[in-house]
């Protein structure tokens, strides 16, 4: 599998968002160490999520930034990206993996020791793992695990595990100190007053 950025910016199409404005702003900041998760609303149609993620792939290419796509794993390689993102509700993880091809990056989504151990067992690449904290930015999830949670997943695998859910700059040190490889964000970055500023910000605490 490719190297793995640890800033995960999982792309925000609620109505009045700027999903591409918000990627313009931060991919000059985080360049390489950037991921860029493509996720569209369930009620988005394939082509919608298509011109999404095409558009995405091509801002990230100059600056080496992986471009994923969430779920939608035709979508993924229909615009050549580099891999794709499962959760639970989406394809298995068997399956995906299959879909995708041995070396195509492939996340999937584990909030307990056992589901992660089993989702890399699977073809999981990496794990988004969470919500750590409270967020608004998804309906109906589950509990936080907090970084006690995410302390017991990193525990149990060998591959990346990415912290995911409520995330701030703040919350990064805990989350770092229990094992958590890099975060994913949404409106950490995407809800920002200068997203440029939030991406720099993050980094600084990834690298702590």
């Amino acid at each position: 599998m490719p190297s793995l950025g640890r800033l995960h910016l999982i792309t925000d199409t609620r109505p009045g968002r700027d999903p591409l404005g918000v990627l313009r702003a931060a991919l000059p900041v985080a360049r390489a160490e950037l991921v860029v998760q493509v996720r569209v609303a369930d009620e988005a149609t394939d082509r919608e999520a298509y011109e999404l993620a095409r558009q995405v792939l091509a801002l990230c290419r100059p600056y080496g930034a992986t471009c994923l796509v969430n779920d939608r794993l035709h979508v993924a390689l229909a615009v050549g990206a580099a891999g794709g993102h499962v959760g639970a509700d989406d394809l298995p993880v068997r399956a995906a993996r299959r879909v995708l091809g041995a070396t195509a990056v492939l996340g999937a989504t584990a909030r307990e020791p056992v589901a992660a151990a089993e989702a890399v067992a699977a073809g999981a690449g990496y794990l988004g793992v969470g919500p750590c904290h409270a967020t608004t930015t998804k309906s109906g999830l589950p509990d936080p695990i907090g970084p006690e949670g995410v302390r017991a997943v990193a525990g149990a695998v060998d591959v990346p595990v990415i912290a995911i859910g409520g995330v701030t700059a703040a919350s990064v040190p805990a989350l770092r100190a229990a094992g958590a490889y890099g975060v994913a964000v949404v409106g950490a970055i995407s809800q920002a007053a200068d997203p440029a500023r939030a991406t720099a910000e993050l980094l600084r605490a990834l690298a702590c």
